[in-house]
């Protein structure tokens, strides 16, 4: 499959400052999913949206497209729709060859770059004047900011593909996310007594202190090389002058060995545990695995393809064990053979967030190039 032509590579700077533009953060994705159909839609394309939206908190829900090939063999290929929550409305500029927000904020390119990307590709194999070699099915996911509820909720049986890829990993161009974590989530709410702070304190249970006291004994950041731990906030009390009756601690856990990841979650509990009785505290914890981790074995096809593509457009493939997750966590718990692509996005989730005009080229290359290797891949 040839690289993007001249004109491709300046509708897809336009269409990708066009979905910048439009706010999306978790859980108000309605106006760029409907942006998304319509573009699809015009290339002549159905566009489907299953019924996730309520269920995961958000306006809208996924949409799946496809794009029929001359064998029934298929490969998909995914974004997601929402970004981080905004600092500054999203104005895209490019400056000196890197599009950033004119605004001190995130310009979306997380994951607008590759949403951007599939939708140049859908344009070309629809305007193609013959039907590509393999099918194509395009998963745009709603909520992947927020432990991936979208993608969780997304029922693969609706998928005909072999395997797919995930665009997302704030990397380098050739980047190939071959491990990713098990991430468990702590909620935990102590509940003390409230007493007059300069009267009556020994009258006092002091949810606050109890907290403090086992996010003391916690082991925090990184604890080897596979596995981190952090307490990500705590709130409680009421005044200054009130023995703090209540207090909740949000925290994680997150190991690319599975039985790790769990094992230091279950520590970070019994902390909990033992400092809400030592504090005469009650305790209400939910716990709960937000994603299941995933390593790709050496052998598997979207694996060969991925770095087969790379290495065509003269890329040198980097296999990646990340600490973060993607949609392609959810799609290998489900049973989907799926894997995460580098999209070359800089200070993602940051005011600072640019992705140089180039990359952004670069990666709708590869996902022609992804196709065109799948379709070798699949005979």
């Amino acid at each position: 499959m040839n690289r993007a032509t001249a004109g491709e590579r300046a509708r897809l700077h336009d269409t990708f400052a066009a979905l910048c533009a439009i706010e999306s953060p978790s859980g108000r994705e309605r106006r760029c999913a409907d942006w998304v159909s319509d573009y699809l839609r015009g290339l002549g394309l159905e566009v489907t949206e299953d019924g996730s939206g309520a269920a995961v908190g958000s306006d809208a829900g996924n949409l799946i497209a496809r794009i029929e090939g001359r064998s029934d063999r298929s490969v998909l290929l995914c974004a997601h729709l929402d970004t981080v929550p905004l600092a500054a409305p999203v104005v895209p500029e490019l400056v000196d060859g890197v599009w950033r927000n004119a605004n001190p904020g995130i310009l979306g390119a997380d994951n607008k770059s590759a949403v951007a990307a599939i939708l140049e590709l859908a344009r070309r194999l629809s305007a193609a004047s013959a039907p590509p070699p393999i099918g194509v099915e395009l998963l745009f996911t709603v909520c992947e900011e927020v432990s991936l509820r979208g993608s969780r909720a997304f029922d693969v049986a609706q998928l005909r593909s072999a395997f797919g890829f995930v665009f997302d990993h704030a990397t380098p161009v050739g980047g190939i996310v071959v491990a990713s974590p098990t991430h468990y989530r702590i909620d935990a709410r102590l509940h003390g007594r409230a007493a007059h702070a300069g009267v009556r304190p020994e009258e006092g249970r002091s949810a606050i202190s109890a907290a403090a006291r086992a996010i003391a004994a916690m082991r925090l950041g990184r604890l080897d090389d596979e596995t981190t731990a952090n307490v990500g906030t705590i709130e409680g009390g009421s005044a200054i002058n009130v023995v703090p009756e209540r207090c909740r601690i949000l925290a994680e856990a997150r190991s690319l060995d599975s039985e790790r990841a769990s094992e230091v979650a279950t520590e970070m509990v019994d902390l909990l545990q033992d400092a809400a009785d030592s504090g005469e505290c009650d305790l209400d914890l939910d716990l709960e695995r937000m994603f299941a981790g995933y390593r790709v074995a050496p052998r598997e096809p979207q694996l060969a393809v991925a770095e087969r593509a790379l290495a065509a457009l003269g890329f040198r493939p980097s296999r990646i064990e990340s600490g973060g997750a993607s949609d392609a966590n959810s799609f290998v718990a489900a049973g989907f053979p799926c894997i995460c692509l580098a999209d070359g996005v800089q200070a993602n989730h940051e005011p600072t967030e640019r992705i140089a005009a180039q990359t952004l080229e670069d990666v709708f290359d590869v996902a022609l190039a992804v196709v065109a290797e799948a379709a070798v891949e699949l005979g």
